[in-house]
């Protein structure tokens, strides 16, 4: 497992606002946005259920990570994803915890527990 999920009865479009607004109480801005239905639809010309990758980034835990791990980079920001799936809509958050488990640095362990606490509670939110 390396996700955290709810499925929830809102819309997409409410869903991706209360990720949102969750998502910031929590101290996290939006780095990235990416709609995957539209760039799949302009680059393949197919057709997908409605579905966003939010890079979430909190700066002082990010800043931590980075003063612990120069490389953390490569895994930041947090992934957050939101997804039709028929009649449901799905929210995801990465684990930092298993997406940190791959570098061999423990003054990464604390930095992703108070991480995923924060994005698991996001998505209990929903």
């Amino acid at each position: 497992m390396y996700g955290y999920t709810n499925k929830i009865t809102l819309s997409f479009e409410e869903a991706d606002k209360k990720v949102r607004e969750e998502l910031q109480k929590e101290g996290f801005g939006i780095l990235t946005e990416i709609d995957i239905q539209a760039t799949l639809k302009k680059k393949l010309d197919v057709d997908l259920e409605k579905y966003t990758i939010l890079g979430a980034c909190n700066p002082p835990y990010a800043h931590k990570a980075l003063l612990a791990e120069k490389e953390i980079g490569l895994l930041l920001p947090c992934n957050v994803i939101i997804y039709q799936n028929n009649d449901k809509v799905n929210v995801s958050a990465i684990l930092p915890t298993r997406a940190m488990s791959i570098v061999d640095n423990p003054k990464l362990v604390k930095i992703a527990e108070e991480i995923e606490a924060k994005l698991k509670k996001v998505i209990d939110s929903l």
